[in-house]
């Protein structure tokens, strides 16, 4: 791993080893910023903050060499990934305005895809990991981290059928309470749409019965300006006069007389004989018109109420005419429908909440006994590895409880508090010695005994942990003496089965490193290319009798020297 301008670093390259590489250096060496870089390089939040003054950008490039079945390999593939001779190269680079980019085998991709990888490529373990699982919501995350697929399957069962009993809940709840206000809006839409049924218009019946008034109102006119037009087309029914048809039968007799000395005429006297039939026509049609008005007061009124009627029903729907007011009503109708069917939904709705429920209550009460089981078998492991780090007498339970909640979840004959994690809340609780009562973390250790029993918990979740790399980040603050040796040895057994990284001020941790890598500063306080340093032989000597006595001194090589065969040979022996 290759960082650059990441805080007090500069410029360095970390060569780390396949088992147990430990990290030391003076406080403020930039020990942490190591874990940083990793934290960067596998998607975690940018910090401009973190990046060196005076420098562009802080840069981080990893190298991983992977299994060729490794599901992190095939991700990164579909991500548009190259591999460099098997290896996987990952850069994350964070400028000092904020910006920050990330790259995969060469390509650009969203910092989200590291992230993804993070998942299946490494743990990280560190001082605040420890503070986070004082939480109970962490404490029941590493409870099922332990348990495995039988349980996490469970969980992830159970977050999909309570998913969909919350929705199905909240539409049912929705309609209930709506219920009185769609039972009020019903009741308007049949109302209005009897009182429609009741008057019964027909479409464009408002226009027709206005042009039907207009003309009953104005019958005696209209009879008037027929007869006067039959007269002057046809003439009085005594004869008098000179009436239209009068002239045109004396034109046409006239021309059909003098066709026979020029027939020109004869076309003419046809035309006029044509124009004589029209104008008989059309005054029998005005006699007819006349004699067929009929100014009855009665029918005149009945279309006015009609029409009166109609309008009302156009105001209070407020719509332009009668057709508006029938497009209202098939909208009603439907509405009414619809509203009707509501109950219907309901009935069905209901019957679905009842059946998640029953489906979703089962697999609470199923997660709930995974737990139990799988908290029994974590407390022997946790209290085993308290044991080895000289807390022979300390025992920690992982209690599964479940809170009453009336609204909640029936199961097991009890209506439980229900969130998407399950009905199940889990605590750690310590008993430091015989006979102590058990009581929350938090309560109940010391600085040292939390730093051993958190430790103890990392390395129980560590090695249920399926990820390749594992990072520790002075989690074995507090601790000394042989419970710092056991730290050690346990560390180192990880490192059998996991690339483990430690960043540790304790030299019997370092002593049990496969690689050792000492963080120096130069003169003008940065660490640079040859700042981290592998030591190897006198080198580990010498770091670990500065750890151990502040300098370099003939009593602590010896002691530094001891350490170094004793580590050796424990690991020899494992």
């Amino acid at each position: 791993m290759r960082i650059s301008g990441l805080g007090v670093i500069d410029d360095a390259v970390l060569e780390l080893a396949a088992g147990l590489t430990v990290v030391t250096g003076e406080t403020g060496a930039g020990k942490t910023m190591v874990v940083q870089g990793v934290n960067l390089l596998f998607g975690g939040r940018a910090d401009a903050g973190r990046v060196r003054p005076g420098a562009a950008r802080a840069v981080v490039e990893g190298r991983l060499s992977l299994r060729p079945d490794h599901p992190a390999l095939a991700r990164a593939v579909d991500a548009g990934a190259e591999l460099d001779d098997g290896t996987l190269i990952m850069t994350r680079s964070v400028a000092a305005d904020g910006r920050s980019r990330a790259h995969l085998g060469g390509r650009s991709v969203p910092v989200g895809v590291l992230g993804e990888l993070s998942e299946q490529l490494v743990a990280v373990h560190g001082q605040s990991d420890q503070q986070r699982l004082l939480r109970p919501a962490a404490q029941r995350d590493a409870l099922d981290r332990y348990a495995g697929e039988p349980v996490t399957g469970l969980r992830e069962r159970f977050r999909t059928h309570h998913a969909r009993w919350r929705s199905v809940r909240a539409t049912l709840a929705e309609l209930r309470a709506a219920a009185e206000e769609r039972s009020r809006e019903a009741e308007l839409l049949r109302l209005g749409l009897a009182e429609v049924e009741a008057v019964a218009p027909a479409p464009g019946e408002d226009l027709a019965l206005r042009a039907d008034i207009a003309r009953l109102d104005a019958a005696d006119d209209l009879r008037a300006a027929a007869a006067l037009a039959q007269g002057a087309l046809t003439g009085d029914d005594d004869g008098d006069g000179d009436d239209a048809l009068q002239l045109l039968t004396a034109a046409r007799r006239a021309l059909e007389s003098a066709a026979d000395t020029d027939p020109a005429l004869a076309g003419l006297a046809a035309r006029v004989a044509e124009a004589t039939f029209l104008v008989s026509d059309v005054g029998a049609d005005l006699a007819s018109y006349a004699s067929g008005l009929d100014a009855d007061p009665v029918r005149l009124s009945v279309a006015q109420d009609r029409l009166a009627a109609l309008t009302t029903l156009v105001r209070r729907h407020a719509v332009e005419d009668v057709d508006g007011v029938l497009a209202w009503a098939a909208a009603a109708s439907d509405r009414l429908l619809e509203l009707d069917g509501a109950g219907d939904r309901v009935e069905v709705l209901a019957a679905q909440e009842s059946a998640l429920e029953a489906e979703l209550s089962e697999l609470a009460a199923a997660l709930s006994e995974g737990r139990a089981q799988a908290a029994e078998r974590f407390a022997v492991a946790v209290s085993g590895e308290l044991t080895a780090l000289a807390m022979p007498h300390a025992r920690v339970t992982a209690r599964v409880s479940q809170g009453e909640d009336p609204q909640g979840l029936p199961v097991g004959g009890r209506r439980l508090a229900v969130t998407a994690e399950g009905v199940d809340a889990v605590e750690l609780l310590l008993e430091p010695h015989p006979g102590a009562p058990p009581r929350p973390l938090h309560k109940g250790a010391s600085g040292g005994e939390l730093s051993r029993v958190m430790l103890a918990v990392e390395v129980v979740l560590a090695g249920s942990d399926p990820v390749p790399v594992m990072v520790f980040d002075e989690v074995d603050a507090g601790v000394g003496g042989k419970a710092a040796v056991e730290i050690g040895r346990r560390l180192a057994r990880l490192a059998r089965d996991h690339q483990v990284l430690v960043v540790t001020h304790l030299p019997q941790v370092a002593a049990f490193a496969d690689q050792h890598l000492q963080v120096v500063k130069a003169d003008d306080g940065t660490v640079t290319r040859s700042g981290v340093v592998a030591l190897d032989g006198e080198g580990r000597v010498a770091e670990l009798s500065r750890m151990m006595a502040g300098h370099d001194s003939g009593l602590a090589r010896g002691h530094a020297e001891e350490l170094l065969a004793s580590a050796s040979s424990d690991k020899a022996r494992a």
